[in-house]
């Protein structure tokens, strides 16, 4: 940026809040230009398993299959999905399906991308979603058989995966897909330009093309939106500038429910953790409502577990945990951690509780702190860059941690979670929590092909999971688009797909700005 740009920017930046400094230049560019936090890291779908990668993945790429908003699994390039029985699914294309260079899709491209993930020279961070893959066949030009090592009910929410052409390497730099938008050029930690697929099967995009600016700071943000810069951002906006910019009631600002669940993870291998009655007292006595109300702006709905309220396997049922200090204070007499000298300052115990440098994450942590020191709870807070706080949450080095599950899908998350054959390095089963019941459910409901059967069981998984406290939970996440007025078709999916985008239209021009 010019130094004339850099005082423009510090001249806007002091009046965000007031209301000045409008430049619109965003509303003369046909494409939609959307603000994101980060750039890609691979835009190879197989590869890249960041946030940010996905996200164009979603515009370059179609899967098999998609998931709706109440996370079901419905087709996209298949026709229909056929499961012939517990250990083979069937993908039937549909007919005429092309990628951007003009070639044809068929079974020979989607058994490529698929056998991917059987090749162990190939590397990738989502090989391990592939596991129960034994192996995938072309039964002709439009039909792909998938067949798994052992019954795996939910194998088929590992097809919402982007098609590449047959032979495509690792990592190509090809980016050819068959998704609603082309590729154009992208400049590395600074904007993806994407033009519309006129051939898109579901039709063309409704707009120009899309730009992905990367914009890392949240105010400066805010700023490109008030000011014109941008036409939108998804999520990747702070709660205070969400809720300056609504108060305004210039731009659009559309929620929407949900994936990602923030919780305070619990190692079940510390003597003062191991007692379900002092994790049971932690969550009555951090108040999930106030954090959702002063740090979240209202963007978040209390939890009561890592299924989102969404999902078709969500158990309806449980309540959260209630803000209740008193029954939290006689939870710990009864666990024999009365308090030394009531409302003194000495207390009942000490626990340690391990957080990111995050501003959100550091400041959630203080009101964590301020809500145990109410029920005699000491806690030192200990913050960490990111990657020293996972290492040391993989190794198993914590009391307690915070952390969020993001972009949870598919129940199957329970067994990845709280599986006892899941502690890591096999899984993500971090506070080592064993219960034989719970093991017997999530096999039952991993392996049966019942839907009915499948919920029940994972309904059970939930209560006994919310009896034994193995988490606090503290909020799932609402989604939250800010918009400009000129735009129209603003949509939010349960996660937040990038993929909507090609139902939105853009009115351009001088009378776009004017009515701004």
């Amino acid at each position: 940026m010019t130094r004339g740009g850099v005082l423009v920017a510090l001249t806007c930046l002091a009046t965000l809040l007031a209301g000045g400094c409008r430049d619109r230049q965003a509303v003369h560019d046909p494409a939609v230009i959307v603000g994101i936090a980060v750039g890609p890291t691979n835009l190879d779908p197989r590869v890249g398993s960041d946030e940010a990668s996905q996200r164009v993945h979603q515009l370059l790429y179609a899967s098999l299959v998609r998931l709706d908003d109440q996370l079901q699994v419905v087709p996209e390039l298949a026709e229909r999905l056929e499961a012939r029985d517990a250990t083979t699914f069937v993908a039937h294309l549909r007919r005429g399906l092309r990628f951007h260079d003009g070639s044809v899709l068929d079974a020979e491209d989607v058994a490529w991308t698929f056998r991917s993930f059987l090749d162990a020279s190939f590397l990738s961070p989502r090989k391990g979603a592939y596991a129960q893959l034994a192996a995938v066949e072309i039964e002709d030009p439009h039909t792909v058989v998938f067949r798994l090592k052992e019954p795996f009910a939910s194998f088929p929410v590992n097809l919402v995966m982007g098609i590449v052409p047959s032979g495509t390497p690792a990592g190509a730099p090809a980016r050819v897909g068959a998704g609603p938008y082309r590729f154009v050029r992208m400049q590395s930690d600074d904007r993806v330009e994407l033009a519309p697929n006129a051939d898109y099967f579901e039709g063309p995009p409704r707009n120009a093309g899309v730009v992905l600016r990367v914009i890392p700071d949240d105010t400066m943000r805010g700023l490109e939106l008030r000011t014109g810069a941008i036409d939108l951002v998804i999520n990747d906006i702070a709660p205070d500038i969400v809720r300056t910019l609504q108060h305004e009631d210039r731009m659009q600002v559309v929620t929407a429910p949900g994936l990602d669940y923030a919780y305070v993870g619990l190692n079940m291998r510390d003597p003062l953790l191991a007692d379900v009655r002092v994790r049971r007292a932690l969550g009555l006595a951090v108040d999930s409502a106030a954090i959702i109300e002063h740090l979240r702006r209202g963007l978040a709905v209390p939890a009561t577990g890592i299924i989102p309220p969404m999902s078709w396997a969500h158990a309806s049922d449980l309540q959260p945990t209630p803000h209740d200090p008193a029954l939290a204070g006689r939870l710990l007499d009864e666990a024999g951690y009365p308090d030394p000298d009531g409302p003194g300052p000495r207390p009942r115990l000490r626990l340690t509780l391990k957080t990111s440098t995050a501003e959100f994450v550091r400041l959630q942590a203080a009101v964590i702190q301020q809500d145990l020191a109410r029920i005699g709870v000491a806690v030192d807070v200990r913050t960490h860059e990111f990657a020293t706080l996972y290492a040391d949450v993989l190794k198993g080095r914590f009391q307690m941690f915070t952390l969020q599950w993001v972009g949870v899908t598919d129940p199957d998350m329970l067994r990845r979670v709280f599986h006892s054959t899941q502690m890591p390095p096999a899984g993500f089963n971090r506070g080592f929590f064993s219960d034989p019941a719970v093991d017997a459910m999530i096999d039952e409901a991993t392996t049966t092909a019942d839907p009915a059967e499948r919920r029940a069981r994972y309904v059970d998984v939930q209560h006994r999971l919310f009896a034994a406290a193995p988490y606090v939970s503290l909020w799932t996440k609402v989604n939250v688009a800010v918009a400009q007025p000129w735009l129209r078709g603003v949509h939010l999916t349960p996660q937040a797909s990038f993929a909507t985008l090609r139902h939105i239209t853009k009115t351009v021009g001088t009378a776009a700005a004017a009515g701004h």
